[in-house]
């Protein structure tokens, strides 16, 4: 995940779905902080301009400028957003507040903008901010600092850690920090007045963090309860040993070279509540998924093993016996799974509703036969880059009356007849059909009967042309085409 833009490009703030974006450099502090959606699955999100419906809250990716993340003075200018109170109402003026300032009509306004449009009018007036500055504009948001951003550089030439205010106000429970060192989370514990018992989720990326600054991380802020270490090679697995604590229910573990087998022993013995479970580890082994305890299998609904290229249908084995009850299960990038392995998943987890097996170039047609038979509730199927796929598996797919969202990027088999086959899926509601080299723009067109698609991906697809884009505007109105 990373933040498009260097200081001083003036890019517009709006980018593709569920990533970060930061704004032109300002002065001030942190400038290149960021905020993003706590959950995501695709690298990249759109902020909308559109307006929410009703009254729910925008929740989307967006970067926060300098001067408010530092909660830091803004312009007392205020812009009037309409006419004299008078206009409205009868009575002289001077007895109404304006309505630039009235905070009734503030708290329904701000619903409509982008949380990087909230972080510009924050610094319009004192007004202004104390109304955006309330935590309910901001949930499901989480900032992003660098290690850089955590400083500012006094006349003496010394360091001073930055001013976290603006964030407690607004009651942020979670942090995405980068490229910081044991000292540098330590600072912030410190410095940050809710991060003993307010902070719930913490993710650290491309940091140096030690055996000893998890230890004294995860045993200082009592309330984290969701931990993501992406690219952190400086940490052991004696370290996750000593520092894992069982109130944790989300862990995420993603390019750290010391991981392996040993690492899932400590999680599966020190973390009974264990909920969902995200690991891409080149090294992990068929053994290490045999230490999950009937604890996990309680508690664990959603696992994402991710490029864990050691892992064969024996590991699978393991993992159906020992995690009974998963709803969510990604095998993506686990390159020597094979048709039996999804045998073993389609016959043992009934109960799964999301299931990723793109990037595994070993599944086959016969593979969906025993994904279609025995999985009546999966609504979510992602099969990119399946190269061995063809129109037969799709045909099997098409009598899963539950499945509302399928993607098939790159399934350089699938041809025209296939598409047919999915014509008759009236439950479907998001169709991912990029990279297809052989679909036509006949057979594409025939897509329009699926009148209730919301979302339709043909990106490097050849059959899509501007014809068929337009045909589409036309014949599914409500769809949202993605070109």
């Amino acid at each position: 995940m990373s933040s498009p833009g260097v200081d001083g490009d003036p890019k517009p703030p709006c980018l593709p779905r569920n990533g970060l974006v930061k704004l032109p450099g300002q002065s001030n502090s942190l400038g290149a902080a960021s905020i993003t959606k706590a959950h995501q699955q695709s690298r990249i999100a759109c902020a909308s301009s559109h307006p929410p419906p009703a009254l729910p809250p925008p929740s989307l990716a967006a970067p926060l400028p300098r001067a408010t993340l530092a909660g830091g003075p803004c312009p007392s200018v205020g812009l009037p957003l309409g006419g004299p109170a008078s206009s409205l109402a009868p009575g002289p003026p001077a007895e109404r507040l304006p309505l630039a300032i009235d905070e009734k009509i503030l708290n329904g306004l701000f619903w409509y903008f982008s949380a990087c449009e909230k972080c510009v009018l924050a610094q319009v007036c004192r007004a202004w901010r104390r109304v955006l500055y309330q935590p309910k504009f901001w949930a499901g948001l989480t900032p992003v600092l660098h290690a850089k951003e955590l400083y500012n550089v006094l006349p003496s030439g010394e360091k001073e850690f930055v001013n976290l205010q603006g964030f407690a106000t607004r009651g942020f429970e979670g942090f995405c920090l980068v490229g910081v060192s044991d000292l540098d989370i330590c600072e912030f514990i410190d410095n940050y007045a809710l991060s003993k018992k307010g902070v719930k989720a913490m993710s650290l990326k491309r940091s140096t963090i030690t055996d000893a600054g998890l230890e004294v991380m995860l045993e200082q802020m009592q309330g984290v309860v969701r931990l993501e270490l992406s690219g952190c090679n400086d940490f052991t697995e004696a370290g996750l040993w000593s520092s894992l604590s069982a109130r944790i229910t989300s862990l995420s573990v993603s390019d750290c070279i010391n991981v392996a087998d040993d690492a899932i022993a400590a999680i599966s013995q020190l973390l009974p509540n264990l909920a969902e479970l995200s690991l891409q580890a080149y090294h992990v082994t068929d053994t290490a998924l045999a230490y999950f305890t009937a604890r996990q299998g309680h508690s664990t609904h959603t696992l994402r093993l991710l490029s864990c290229w050691e892992i064969t249908n024996h590991g699978v084995v393991n993992v159906v016996h020992s995690l009974p009850n998963l709803t969510a299960l990604s095998l993506s990038g686990c390159s020597k799974v094979t048709d039996d392995g999804v045998e073993l998943v389609a016959e043992n987890l009934r109960k799964l509703r999301s299931l990723d097996l793109s990037w595994c170039p070993r599944i086959t047609d016969m593979a969906l036969e025993y994904v279609a038979c025995d999985l009546h509730r999966l609504e979510e199927l992602v099969l990119d880059r399946c190269v061995r796929i063809t129109d037969t598996g799709l045909s099997y797919l098409s009598t899963m009356s539950s499945l509302r969202s399928l993607y098939l990027r790159w399934c350089c088999q699938v041809q025209d007849f296939g598409l047919k086959h999915l014509l008759a899926m009236r439950s479907l509601r998001l169709l991912s059909l990029a990279g297809c080299p052989l679909l036509t723009t006949s057979g594409l067109s025939g897509l329009v009967q699926l009148q209730e698609l919301e979302e339709l991906e043909l990106t490097n697809c050849p059959g899509a042309t501007p014809e068929l884009f337009k045909y589409f505007s036309q014949h599914l109105p409500r769809c949202l085409v993605i070109e």
